[in-house]
């Protein structure tokens, strides 16, 4: 709908809602994990390219979506996120302009640990359905316009386990498909029918128990397959049968958590806790070929982007790291601006926010070095995170609106000029 006018595609997509039809995906649109494309990046411009001191304006904050980790996805002017309240996991939908609550759905009951409660994961909206993984296993589908649940299953009944810190994935949504990673010797990765949650195939020649990446699509010389980071290997899989294409040994420590980066025929990802990064090409077989493999980055939870040729993200021991995708070496690293945590990109610019103290730096998205344009921290912070627990969500960017949240915490940012 490029010939309408924002207010006007609002309009559309409010009008859509109401009517129960399908809310067509606007380029400002922040539909699922990582954004559209599941890269992290998106295509917005006349965003703000240096912030005034204390940060850019605050659209408004939302003090009651309970605990849990969970990032906000976007659509039209409807915000949806989970969290845990009242020992109930759920759904919740706001109006992204005020911030205020619309409907609430309940999933399950509260996951608990000591790291912090609640859900950890991102929705996933497709057409006019939404599908969200709860802490427990509780995999739902729901109606976007009003949250009535449409069905429900659970990926323990699938033979998974609850990870340590419960189930973190994004629901991947392909065509018909719905994509998932149960975990167990029933085949690791589940493919399920989106409109009614049948299992269509399992990878059944893989049991790794599940971890917290996230799947991704990929298209090496065209064609298409899945592709996920398991706990002791990064996976290809084809898209019909569930079968394995191709497998590369990549022993993760204790969690593995980010989602692959992929870019045209090669895949590279990293792990946390000494692990390192790895980058494999596949060739016109359809095989695995390691391309390099290094410890410069070793990103815990907080994400790797890739802009043009090269990496960003925060590497533990390391700091604020650009590293050459083709080969792997590392271009510069700041280690005293900015504590670890996540990054975002829109227009030009990086948002880097630190998990500990909340503090949100703008920076240049640049092999030339870290070139900031404005800082804030986030006011005021949650009491629940304490003593345990950090500001793990990522920054989310949608319609020229910067979304952080901290527990329990929704803030709303305007980043347009």
């Amino acid at each position: 709908m490029p010939f309408l006018t924002k207010t006007a595609r609002h309009a559309l997509s409010r009008a859509a809602l109401l009517a129960g039809l399908t809310v067509p995906a606007l380029a400002a649109d922040w539909p699922q994990w990582l954004g559209p494309q599941r890269d992290g990046l998106t295509a917005e411009t006349g965003l703000l390219q240096a912030w005034p001191e204390g940060g850019p304006p605050r659209v408004w904050l939302f003090r009651n979506t309970g605990l849990g980790y969970a990032g906000p996805a976007v659509v039209g002017q409807r915000l949806y996120l989970m969290g845990s309240r009242n020992g109930v996991e759920q759904l919740l939908c706001l109006d992204a302009a005020s911030g205020e609550e619309q409907w609430a759905t309940d999933l399950g009951s509260e996951y608990e640990n000591g790291w912090g409660n609640g859900p950890r994961g991102t929705p996933t909206i497709d057409g006019d359905r939404i599908y969200v993984l709860a802490a427990k296993g509780n995999l739902v589908c729901l109606e976007l316009s009003t949250g009535k649940i449409v069905w429900k299953t659970s990926l323990t009944d699938l033979g998974g386990e609850i990870p340590t810190w419960g189930y973190s994935e994004s629901p991947l949504i392909d065509g018909e498909k719905l994509l998932i990673t149960p975990g167990g010797d029933q085949g690791a990765i589940a493919a399920l029918d989106k409109q009614t949650g049948t299992v269509l195939w399992r990878t059944k020649p893989l049991d790794d128990v599940a971890h917290y990446s996230s799947l991704v699509i990929a298209r090496p010389h065209g064609k298409k397959q899945y592709v996920q980071l398991l706990v002791s290997r990064l996976v290809g899989i084809d898209p019909e049968s569930g079968g394995v294409l191709w497998q590369e040994p990549w022993e993760g420590r204790v969690a593995v958590i980010p989602t692959p980066v992929v870019s045209e025929n090669k895949i590279y990802v990293t792990s946390g806790y000494g692990t390192g990064c790895l980058q494999v090409e596949i060739d016109h077989a359809g095989a695995a070929q390691r391309v390099y493999e290094n410890k410069l980055m070793k990103n815990h939870h907080g994400g790797v982007l890739l802009v043009g040729d090269h990496l960003y993200g925060h590497s533990d021991s390391v700091g604020w790291l650009c590293q050459d995708f083709v080969s792997g070496e590392r271009v510069w690293r700041e280690r005293s601006a900015l504590g670890k945590g996540a990054i975002a990109y829109a227009d030009g610019r990086f948002i880097c926010l630190s998990e500990d103290t909340g503090e949100v730096v703008l920076i240049e998205a640049s092999p030339e070095g870290w070139n900031e344009k404005g800082r804030f921290t986030l006011t005021p912070q949650t009491e629940l995170r304490k003593p345990k627990g950090k500001i793990w969500t990522h920054p989310v960017i949608a319609d020229g609106k910067l979304y952080l949240r901290d527990q329990e915490l929704l803030f709303c940012f305007d980043l347009q000029r």
